[in-house]
C-alpha cells in the first residue's frame, strides 16, 4: 500500500488584507502538511500547483518554502510538484531552483515513479494555448499512473479544460488526477473514457472570505491488493488555520448598527478574520463603524459587506470600507463589451498576481482576437442586461482579494458559525456507487478561491526595489 499527501495552492507569500500575521498564516499551512507528512511516512508529497502566490517572492518567502522542503528531504519524503498560474515565468519557475538543490521534483512528461505509482505532471496552460497540447506522455510499468495538474477542469463546475478530454486524448491510462487552483475540495468519479478518480484538494489556507468550509488537503491511498481506479482511496484531512468568524445579518425593519453589534459580539473575535453580511430592510450601517467594534474586541481584522440595494440611488453613500461597491456600480453602467469586461475583470476584480497582470491581459487580448466573434468587442446596448460577472466575482475582502471566475460549493451553513478545526479525516472516495460524484453538494457561491483568468507566465524581469528577486540571483 502506497500513501500519498495531495496538498496545493498554499499561496506563500500572501500578505492578505496587509497584514503580516497572514503572511505567516500561508507558510505555516504548508508546514503542518509536511509535518503531517513525515508523522504518517507517506512515500511523497504531491503539489498540485501555486506554491508562492506571486512569480516574483520575497526572499523570506523563498526561504521559508525552502525550509519546508529541507525538513521533507531530511525525512526522504520527495516532493513532486507542477506550476499553478500564481508562480509562473516565461523562463524558468522556481521549482526549477528547489529541484536544482535536490529537494523538489518538477513533474512532466516522462513518469517519476515513487512505491509502484508513477506520477506525471502538466503544469497549467493559458486557455489559448490549449488546443496545442498533445498529452505525449513516456511509458511506465508500475502498477498506478497519475496525472498532477494545474487549473479549473470540467466536469467540476466552472471549468474551462476538459478533464475527461485529456483523459481521452493522453496515451497513458491515468487513475488518479490530482488537481490545484479550485480553492474548495472536490471529487469525482468518472468511468469515461475509462474508470478514473478526479479530485482537488483544496488550499491550505483561506485567500478569500468566501472561502468557508475548513481548509487542508487529500490523503490518496493506493493498494497492493487491488489494481486501477478500483484499488485509489481519497480522503479529506483537515489543517489548524486561524479562525474565520462569519457573521450574517438579516436586519429587520427599524434594525440597524446596534443589531449589527450585537450579532458580532456573540462570537469569540480573539486573533480572528471577520466577516460581517449585511441583508434585509433595516436601517443604514456604516462597515467602519463595526470594524472598529471588532478591532476592539480583539479581532485582527474585520471586513463588513452590505448587501442590500437602496431604493433611492441619489442617497448611496460609498464608505472607504467597500469602495469596490462604487466601482462595480459604474462599470455595470457603461456598457461595455464582453471582451473590454473580461480585461476589467482581469485587471482590477481578479485574484492574479499583481506581477502577472500585464501578462494576462495579453493572453486574454491574444484569445479575443483569434477565437472570439465580433460580437466580444460590441458594447452592451442595455448596461442593465450585462452579466452580473462583476458583482459575482467580488469578495467580502474589502477590495483586496475580489473577484475569481471560479465558484465554490462549500457545504457550509450559512448561519456563520465558524468552521470547525478538527483536523480529522473524512473518506470522501473509494466507496462511490461508480458514477457519482462525493463532494457534498453545497451551496453555490461567487468566488471559488482561485482565478478561472487565463495567464501566461511573467517574463523573469530583474528584482525590483521592493525587496523582490528572481531566478537568476540565485543560479
Amino acid at each position: 500500500m502506497t500513501r500519498v499527501i495531495h496538498t496545493g495552492d498554499t499561496h506563500l507569500g500572501y500578505q492578505q488584507y496587509h497584514q503580516p500575521e497572514r503572511r505567516e498564516d500561508f507558510l505555516d499551512g504548508f508546514r503542518q502538511v509536511a509535518e503531517d507528512a513525515i508523522d504518517d511516512d507517506v512515500a511523497a508529497v504531491v503539489h498540485a500547483g501555486d506554491l508562492f502566490h506571486d512569480r516574483r517572492p520575497t526572499l523570506p518567502d523563498i526561504m521559508g518554502a525552502m525550509d519546508v522542503l529541507r525538513t521533507l528531504d531530511d525525512a526522504d519524503i520527495p516532493f513532486l510538484a507542477v506550476v499553478g498560474n500564481h508562480e509562473a515565468k516565461r523562463d524558468a519557475q522556481w521549482l526549477d531552483l528547489y529541484e536544482s538543490l535536490g529537494l523538489a521534483t518538477r513533474l512532466g512528461a516522462e513518469p517519476v515513479e515513487r512505491d509502484g505509482v508513477a506520477f506525471y505532471g502538466l503544469d497549467f496552460v493559458p486557455r489559448a494555448k490549449r488546443p496545442d497540447l498533445d498529452y505525449d506522455f513516456g511509458s511506465h510499468d508500475a502498477d498506478y499512473a497519475v496525472l498532477v495538474s494545474h487549473g479549473l477542469f470540467q466536469p467540476f463546475p466552472h471549468g474551462d479544460w476538459d478533464a475527461q478530454e485529456v483523459l481521452t486524448e493522453a496515451n497513458v491510462e491515468f487513475d488518479a488526477v490530482l488537481l490545484g487552483d479550485d480553492h474548495t475540495p472536490r471529487t469525482k468519479f468518472v468511468e469515461e473514457p475509462h474508470e478514473a478518480w478526479l479530485t482537488y484538494c483544496g488550499s491550505t489556507e483561506r485567500a478569500s472570505a468566501d472561502e468557508r468550509d475548513e481548509r487542508g488537503y487529500n490523503v490518496v491511498v493506493f493498494d497492493d491488493g487491488d489494481s486501477g481506479a478500483d484499488g485509489v482511496d481519497v480522503r479529506r484531512r483537515g489543517l489548524d488555520t486561524r479562525s474565520f468568524v462569519f457573521v450574517d445579518v438579516e436586519l429587520g425593519e427599524g434594525e440597524g448598527i446596534e443589531r449589527v453589534r450585537e450579532r458580532v459580539g456573540q462570537y469569540d473575535l480573539e486573533d480572528a478574520v471577520v466577516s460581517v453580511s449585511i441583508e434585509g430592510e433595516g436601517d443604514p450601517v456604516t462597515p467602519a463603524s463595526i470594524e472598529e467594534y471588532a478591532d476592539e474586541q480583539g479581532a485582527l481584522v474585520a471586513r463588513v459587506s452590505d448587501h442590500r440595494e437602496l431604493t433611492d440611488e441619489s442617497e448611496v453613500e460609498v464608505s472607504f470600507a467597500d469602495p469596490d461597491e462604487a466601482v462595480r456600480e459604474r462599470i455595470r453602467d457603461l456598457g461595455l463589451s464582453p471582451a473590454a469586461r473580461d480585461i476589467d475583470e482581469t485587471i482590477r476584480a481578479s485574484k492574479v498576481a499583481d506581477s502577472n497582470v500585464a501578462d494576462a491581459v495579453e493572453d486574454r487580448v491574444q484569445e479575443f482576437a483569434e477565437n472570439a466573434d465580433a460580437g466580444a468587442f460590441e458594447s452592451a446596448e442595455d448596461p442593465e442586461a450585462m452579466g452580473a460577472g462583476s458583482d459575482d466575482a467580488a469578495s467580502d475582502d474589502g477590495g483586496e482579494d475580489s473577484g475569481g471566475a471560479t465558484g465554490v460549493d462549500s457545504g457550509v451553513d450559512d448561519s456563520a458559525s465558524p468552521p470547525g478545526q478538527s483536523g480529522g479525516e473524512t473518506e470522501i472516495a473509494g466507496e462511490s456507487d461508480g458514477g457519482g460524484s462525493n463532494d457534498g453538494g453545497g451551496v453555490e457561491t461567487g468566488d471559488g478561491g482561485d482565478t478561472g483568468t487565463a495567464t501566461d507566465a511573467g517574463d523573469g524581469a530583474a528584482s525590483d526595489d521592493d525587496g523582490q528577486v528572481t531566478m537568476e540571483d540565485y543560479l
